[in-house]
């Protein structure tokens, strides 16, 4: 298991996400250790440079996952006090 880059804080969803999450059978865990350790999906190399540089930096962290047709984001907030799994067209 890969270490934990960060702290998620509070964990929350939108019901789009959880929607999401039901119908592809995952859950949110999932998805959190992945975006946790580093592994920020289907960004580009830039994004993926930038999500590096802001976890040293305390500034937002976003992952894009992309399942079948349908695309999920997970975003840490700067100060770490939260993340939330939420659909691109929720944001």
């Amino acid at each position: 298991m890969s270490k934990r880059l960060f702290n998620l804080g509070q964990i929350v969803a939108t019901p789009g996400a959880l929607e999401f999450l039901e119908r592809h059978s995952m859950t949110s865990m999932q998805l959190l250790q992945r975006h946790v350790t580093g592994d920020f999906g289907d960004l580009g190399d830039e994004d993926k440079e930038s999500n590096n540089e802001a976890i040293w930096n305390e500034e937002r962290i976003l992952s894009s996952y992309k399942i079948g047709d349908d695309k999920i984001w997970i975003i840490t907030e700067a100060d770490r006090s939260s993340t939330c799994c939420l659909l691109p067209e929720e944001y």
